[in-house]
């Protein structure tokens, strides 16, 4: 391993190991519950369209201030 840089896969279980274990039990229940199988209407559609756009313009939040909104 080189220095501190942390894989991906390692953030994740830092992350996942600073949750409290009630949290951790809703985690493991998305993974096990169905798929959505609503259809996509049209404005799910607009609103990807405009987050897309958002992004495009440089108007996002970066993944440092998100960590940081979070206090991690």
């Amino acid at each position: 391993m080189v220095g501190d840089i942390e894989t991906p896969k390692q953030q994740l279980h830092h992350l996942i190991d600073q949750l409290p274990t009630e949290q951790v039990a809703v985690l493991l229940s998305l993974l096990n519950a169905p798929p959505d199988d609503e259809p996509y209407t049209a404005e799910q559609r607009e609103r990807d369209a405009l987050a897309e756009a958002s992004i495009a313009a440089d108007n996002g939040v970066s993944h440092d201030e998100l960590l940081r909104e979070f206090g991690i």
